[in-house]
């Protein structure tokens, strides 16, 4: 497998499709957004005050955005408050960042991603087959 592969590989380890489902949705943009203006942990009633979106419908937007880490979820008493994981999103956007300059840099370099092969074989094992 030549080095252009192993970058692309690097890249999709880190493009978690989680990740990129719970940041794809608007209503979930907007919940981060609202949680970094607030700079405080908030409800989710206090969340979907600000919304034109049923209590029920955030809640599951909430869940999502925290199980694909963006979110930390903390109960106290019979309230639960959300507040964002600064570091584990930073980290893993610094990630996907450091492994697209990887990639580019293999994509650069002439002849790094090309296959001098036409064996199926080794097809298959550039394919990670």
């Amino acid at each position: 497998m030549s080095k252009g592969y192993e970058a692309m590989g690097d890249l999709g380890t880190v493009l978690s499709h989680q990740l990129f489902r719970a940041l794809g949705d608007p209503t979930r943009v907007r919940l981060v957004d609202l949680l970094a203006e607030r700079c405080r942990a908030c409800s989710v009633s206090e969340l979907a005050d600000c919304l034109d979106v049923d209590l029920s419908v955030v809640s599951r937007h909430l869940a999502l955005l925290r199980a694909a880490g963006v979110l930390r979820a903390t109960r106290t008493g019979r309230t639960v408050l959300y507040e964002i994981q600064f570091d584990a999103l930073a980290e893993a956007m610094r990630g996907i960042a450091d492994a697209l300059d990887r990639a580019r840099e293999d994509f650069a370099r002439p002849g790094a991603c090309s296959s001098d092969s036409d064996s199926d074989k080794e097809k298959a094992d550039d394919c990670g087959r």
